[in-house]
C-alpha cells in the first residue's frame, strides 16, 4: 500500500487483534474469502436498483452475485422462494430495521420492542433512536426476579398497547426465545411480527435455536456475528411484505448497494451451510456456557443465571463493586476486549454502567477450546478482583 500511515495503522490493528482475546459479542473473525470478496474489484461499479432493473448499465455480472446471494441466503435458512423473498442490499442491521419500520409502520404509529437495559437494541425503539423519535415507542422488559422473558405480561401490555408492530430478537439476552409465543402475542392484536435475530442468525441456521420463521413475518439480521461474515444485513420477509421492503430500501431510503459486501455476505453463507460452521456453532455454545459456569463459581453474577447462546452479561457492581466501564478497561489492559453493558433495570447511566458483556463467538473461530476457556475464567476473576476500589 502506497498510503504508509494507513498502512501502518492496519497493521496495527492486525496485530493488536491477533493478540487479544476478543469477547465482544457482535464481532467475530471473517475468513480470508469474506476478506478477498470485501476487497475486490466489485467496489468500484455502481448498481442502483435490482437485478434485471437497475439505473446504470454494465450490472450483468452484480445481477448474478446478487441473486446467488439471495439463493443462498433462502436455502441456509430452509425457506421456500414462493413464500418468502429476501433483500441482501441493507448496509447494516441499523438501517435494515428503519427500513421495515419505514415501510410497514405509519409514522407516529406504535411500535414494541426491548428496553435497552434488559437486551433490546437502541433500534428496537429506544428513545435515543429515531426509532424511538419517529413512532411512538412501546418497551417491554425482563421479569426483574428472574430476568428472563415473561410473555404473559408481555402479551397484557401488547393488548394494553396494540402496537402495530412487535420486534423481538435481542443484543444482549442469553436466553432462547420462543417465537412461537410471540407469534401468539402479535396475533392477538393484528400485529405485525419482527424478529431481529442479528446476534443468534449462526446459531439458528445451525439448528441449535428455534428458527423465526415458521411464525415472523418479518427477519432481519447482521451477518457479522455469528454468521462470521462482512458488516452488512439481510431482510427476509413474507411475499405480501416483500415489494414495499424492496421499494423502502431502493429507492426509498437507500441508494446504490455494496457489491463487495453482498458478494462477501454470499461467500459467508456458503460457509454456514458446511458441517465445519455447524461444529463451530456447537463448539460456540460449550465455551459460552462454560464461561458464565465458571466465573458464577468465582462469585460473579450473571445476568439471566446463565446463557443458552454465545453472549451473556455479568453484573460487575453486584460482584465486585464496580462498574463496567471500569471493568472493561481493566480488562483491556490485559488485552482481553469485552464491553461495557447494562443490566435489567440498571441504576447506573449506559456510559458508566453495572455490567459487562462477553461472547464466544469470536475466540472460538481462534481456537478456545475447554480447557482456555477455565484459564479465560480464572484470568478475568484475577483482573476483576485485583481492583482497588
Amino acid at each position: 500500500m502506497k498510503d504508509k500511515k494507513i498502512h501502518k495503522l492496519i497493521q496495527l490493528e492486525e496485530k493488536k487483534q491477533k493478540d487479544s482475546i476478543n469477547l465482544i459479542a457482535s464481532e467475530n473473525v471473517a475468513s480470508d474469502d469474506v476478506l478477498r470478496a470485501l476487497g475486490s474489484v466489485l467496489t468500484n461499479k455502481y448498481s442502483e436498483g435490482y437485478p434485471n432493473k437497475r439505473y446504470y448499465a454494465g450490472n450483468k455480472y452484480i445481477d448474478k452475485i446478487e441473486l446467488e446471494c439471495q439463493k443462498r441466503a433462502l436455502e441456509l435458512f430452509k425457506l421456500s422462494p414462493k413464500k418468502w423473498s429476501v433483500n441482501v442490499q441493507p448496509y447494516s442491521g441499523s438501517p435494515a430495521n428503519f427500513a421495515v419500520y419505514l415501510g410497514l409502520v405509519p409514522i407516529g404509529e406504535k411500535i414494541m420492542g426491548m428496553s435497552l437495559d434488559s437486551g433490546g437494541h437502541l433500534t428496537h425503539g429506544h428513545p435515543v433512536s429515531y426509532t424511538g423519535k419517529l413512532w411512538k415507542s412501546i418497551q417491554y422488559t425482563l421479569n426483574k426476579d428472574s430476568q428472563l422473558l415473561d410473555y404473559d405480561v408481555i402479551k397484557k401490555l401488547a393488548k394494553k398497547e396494540k402496537p402495530k408492530l412487535i420486534v423481538t430478537g435481542y443484543t444482549s439476552y442469553s436466553r432462547k426465545v420462543s417465537f412461537r409465543k410471540f407469534k401468539e402475542i402479535a396475533k392477538s392484536v393484528n400485529a405485525i411480527l419482527l424478529a431481529d435475530i442479528s446476534h443468534i442468525a449462526g446459531i439458528v441456521a445451525a439448528g441449535y435455536h428455534m428458527s423465526p420463521f415458521k411464525y415472523a413475518d418479518i427477519v432481519t439480521t447482521t451477518t457479522q456475528k455469528t454468521l462470521r461474515g462482512p458488516r452488512g444485513a439481510l431482510i427476509f420477509s413474507r411475499k405480501e411484505y416483500s415489494k414495499i421492503i424492496d421499494k423502502t430500501i431502493m429507492p426509498g431510503f437507500q441508494g446504490g448497494p455494496h457489491n463487495n459486501n453482498i458478494a462477501a455476505i454470499a461467500v459467508c453463507l456458503r460457509e454456514a451451510k458446511t458441517a465445519k460452521f455447524k461444529k463451530y456453532i456447537k463448539q460456540v455454545l460449550i465455551n459460552s456456557s462454560l464461561l458464565a459456569e465458571e466465573l458464577k463459581k468465582r462469585g460473579f453474577t450473571i445476568i439471566s443465571n446463565g446463557t443458552d447462546n454465545h453472549l451473556f452479561v455479568m453484573d460487575c457492581m453486584k460482584s465486585r463493586g464496580i462498574n463496567g466501564n471500569i471493568a472493561q478497561n481493566a480488562l483491556e489492559k490485559k488485552n482481553i476486549i469485552v464491553n461495557k453493558n447494562t443490566i435489567p433495570f440498571d441504576e447506573l447511566k449506559p456510559m458508566n454502567p453495572s455490567g459487562i458483556r462477553i461472547g464466544t463467538a469470536a475466540i472460538t473461530t481462534d481456537g478456545f477450546k475447554e480447557k482456555d476457556i477455565k484459564n479465560l475464567a480464572n484470568t478475568i476473576d484475577k483482573i476483576l478482583s485485583s481492583i482497588k476500589k
